[in-house]
């Protein structure tokens, strides 16, 4: 968008009075040279005189007709009083400053705000019809120079204020993409473990036989990991609130590390297989906030993973050291049959998807499929 044309839409009050303005301003133009040459009326001189109004009116941006109907008209206009003057043997002494003004008003709209293909057949048969406005004179001389330099350094601006806009669009497009991918990450991440416990614990109680003590027992964990879901669910939607334009930015601090990754394997461990976790000595004072919270958000995917694909598995082995790449997160199981989900509840993949993005934005890898010692293993390396 241009610097004027933001202004506009800043004041929209001084829009029509602008409008007004350039109306003025390029009828005065049009009327003083026709006013000069009144002296010596011909036939080519009237044409010249309804030409130049007729394109001036075009350059003034009435609501109520757009501007490709308005820049192709002015063209046509313009570009057939200019041949027929020119190859039909009529030297006059005329200037066209009027007319060349609103050509090059319209080149500049045109060149911003038109789509592409038609910017670029119209943008040039407006460029060049103001170079050629100033040959009809006898002795053009110095006017088609002035004329041919503000073309080329209008078109050449125009040019330059749409690829600007066009990248500014680019980036939008990319910042929305980003956050649109994380918000989904988070989504998974927060609200996805805890709802496929509560899935696995009502299949389960479901297919087996459960003693009313079990069942309290069942329903309460369902109940907790109900409670957590609400409560992730709600600082998301905090997060998205506190971000909305003109809101005080959230905090971008992470919100989980090392010591939630003890606190998620023994939540996990209570319904699903027992998980050994070893973390390697001194390595909570070692890892930035970023890196652990991201080795959070993994641990808590593939534990999720073990739940649905490995019901059966007796036993999850999680273990973070380091290693000269930086701090690899290991995750396996010793294998199962899956948990009895349906289709909706098993998801599409996108858990797998969001680790590895996670691990890929702090320039690590992961990988992921069936360990030699048998079941399935997840490892991440992430840089410190």
């Amino acid at each position: 968008m241009s610097p004027l044309a933001r202004w506009v839409r800043t004041h929209p009050h001084a829009a029509p009075w602008l409008r007004l303005a350039l109306s003025l301003v390029l009828l005065a133009l049009v009327t003083l040279e026709g006013v000069v040459l009144a002296a010596r009326p011909s036939l080519p001189h009237a044409a010249l005189w309804a030409s130049g109004i007729l394109v001036c009116l075009s350059a003034v941006p009435w609501p109520a007709v757009p501007l490709l109907t308005r820049a192709w008209f002015a063209a046509a206009v313009s570009w057939t009083v200019t041949l027929l003057l020119i190859f039909g043997n009529h030297p006059l002494a005329v200037w066209g400053a009027g007319e060349a003004v609103a050509l090059l008003v319209l080149l500049s709209q045109v060149i911003l705000r038109a789509p592409a293909r038609t910017a670029a057949v119209l943008g040039p048969l407006l460029g060049l019809g103001c170079m050629a406005v100033p040959a009809r004179d006898a002795d053009p001389g110095r006017f088609t120079l002035l004329f041919s330099v503000l073309a080329v350094v209008v078109g050449a601006y125009s040019v330059l204020l749409r690829l600007q806009a066009t990248q500014r669009v680019l980036d939008l497009r990319a910042v929305r993409t980003a956050e649109r991918l994380e918000l989904a990450r988070e989504l998974h991440d927060l609200v996805a473990h805890h709802v496929t416990g509560i899935v696995v614990e009502a299949r389960a109680a479901r297919f087996t036989q459960v003693s009313a003590e079990r069942a309290a027992e069942v329903l309460g964990r369902i109940e907790t990991a109900g409670d957590e879901a609400l409560g992730s669910m709600r600082r998301l939607v905090k997060i998205l609130r506190d971000t909305d334009d003109g809101a005080t930015p959230a905090t971008t601090a992470p919100v989980a590390g090392l010591a939630d990754i003890r606190g998620l394997t023994e939540r996990f461990s209570r319904t699903g297989p027992p998980v050994v976790l070893s973390i390697e000595n001194g390595l909570q004072e070692l890892l930035p906030a970023h890196v652990a919270a991201t080795a959070h958000r993994i641990v808590l995917e593939a534990l999720t993973n073990t739940a649905k694909h490995a019901a059966t598995a007796t036993a999850v082995r999680v273990t973070l050291r380091t290693v000269p790449a930086g701090l690899e997160v290991r995750i396996a199981d010793d294998g199962g049959r899956p948990a009895r989900l349906s289709e909706k509840a098993r998801g599409g993949g996108y858990g797998l998807a969001g680790m590895a993005e996670r691990a890929e934005v702090l320039g690590g890898h992961l990988t992921a499929g069936p360990s030699p010692e048998g079941g399935w293993a997840v490892t991440a390396v992430l840089p410190l």
